[in-house]
């Protein structure tokens, strides 16, 4: 088997966030067909406990623990050394020692670096002969861009150099490297834009979802109270994205929708909710769960999957899971960016409050409705070893990787 290098800025496991469901998906797949040389971060205390789950699928790992207050400390240093915030904060001695070392020992046939911030640890390391693939999932350098534009000075003047010291790092990357993938077709266009120097080596995959475990026909017990008439938002609630589409949502169109349909509950269903996502549950009408064992009861028994992000960037496994499990989608024009267009897909979309509450009355006055269409669109285009085979052509440096 040839030996691959896997370099990742947070523990691949458990697959309950969005860079993580992909992260883990990656060596699921490449496990079985490599030798995967791991190196990592824990940056959540909470997930210590499944290091040796992570372990048990590499030949080798490194698995270094990132401090919170290392978020302060690597701030300052950014800041005083003119580098991007993120890319401080995942400076380690130790992760570079060992990604050295592994190199000299075992030369990987190949370098997946997953995230840009892990490609610091590679520079100047290799052979050209040992192809680098740049696993960019989205241009991270839009998010805080976007950022800047939502928020007011100081935060918009610090997210502004976020995004300049960021982006001039990714093009450095894509130069470097010799493949970048990004998650969406969209998102491949835009960096060739900000980056003509590498357009040739950008390209894209996309997302997958494990359909056999997203399967509407399982049994799930049912969460809700009977009566109640469910909109459900998915995702890890202490991600800014996430918090200002619920409160985004219950400032601007839960009072009129449920004018209309008294019966209607919201609910908010994720991990770590931010205090001000608690504070909604206050409203009638809002349930905050926090964390849970197990999403799809909660997908299984609403009307629609609600997604009324007002900044999203790459593809949302929370609708791919929802239209998996047949449920239709409600969502803002961004949530839907990167998903293709499937004929009889139920995906209603809303550019803003006055369309979605109208939306939302209609489905939430009908039965539930199968999305059939939805979950074809999943089977058809977003299977985890298809979407996967593609990046390893890349890794392989074999033509079956181009778009």
């Amino acid at each position: 088997m040839k030996k691959l290098l896997y370099l990742v800025h947070r523990l691949p496991y458990p697959p309950n966030k969005g860079d993580k469901i992909s992260s883990n998906n990656m060596l699921n797949y490449f496990s079985a067909r490599w030798r995967v040389h791991l190196g990592t971060f824990v940056d959540d205390p909470e997930d210590w406990q499944y290091v040796e789950r992570v372990r048990e699928r590499c030949e080798d790992s490194c698995i270094v623990g990132l401090p919170r207050a290392r978020k302060i400390t690597g701030s300052i240093a950014g800041l005083l050394g003119g580098e991007a915030l993120s890319l401080s904060y995942y400076g380690n001695d130790e992760l570079q020692a060992w990604v050295r070392d592994t190199i000299a020992r075992e030369m990987p046939d190949a370098v997946l670096v997953f995230s840009g911030v892990m490609g610091r640890f590679v520079r100047d390391l290799l052979p050209p002969e040992v192809p680098v693939v740049f696993d960019a999932e989205d241009v991270d350098s839009e998010k805080w861009r976007s950022y800047a534009r939502a928020r007011r000075w100081p935060l918009s003047w610090l997210y502004r150099r976020e995004a300049d010291k960021l982006l001039a790092y990714e093009r450095a990357m894509a130069a470097a490297t010799d493949v970048s993938i990004f998650v969406s077709a969209e998102e491949a266009e835009l960096f060739r834009q900000l980056a003509p120097e590498s357009a040739d080596k950008v390209h894209f995959r996309t997302q997958g979802v494990d359909s056999a475990l997203f399967d509407p026909d399982l049994d799930y017990d049912n969460p809700y109270e009977p009566g109640q008439k469910v909109l459900v938002f998915t995702g890890a609630m202490d991600y800014w994205p996430n918090i200002e589409a619920v409160k985004w949502f219950c400032d601007h169109v839960l009072e009129a929708l449920r004018a209309q349909v008294p019966e209607l509950l919201f609910c908010i269903v994720g991990m770590k909710p931010a205090d001000e996502v608690r504070q909604l549950e206050k409203l009638p009408g809002v349930r905050v769960t926090g964390a849970v064992p197990d999403v799809r009861p909660y997908l299984a028994h609403a009307l629609a999957a609600c997604l009324p992000l007002q900044l999203a960037r790459g593809i949302q496994n929370k609708a791919l899971e929802a239209m998996a499990m047949g449920l239709p989608v409600l969502a803002t024009p961004d949530a839907l960016l990167g998903i293709i267009r499937y004929p009889g897909a139920l995906c209603h979309e809303a550019a803003d409050a006055q369309s979605m509450v109208a939306a939302a009355v209609d489905i939430l006055s009908r039965p539930r409705q199968y999305n059939g269409a939805g979950r074809d669109c999943v089977l058809e285009h977003y299977n985890w070893d298809t979407n996967l085979r593609r990046m390893e052509a890349f890794l392989l440096q074999e033509e079956g990787g181009q778009d």
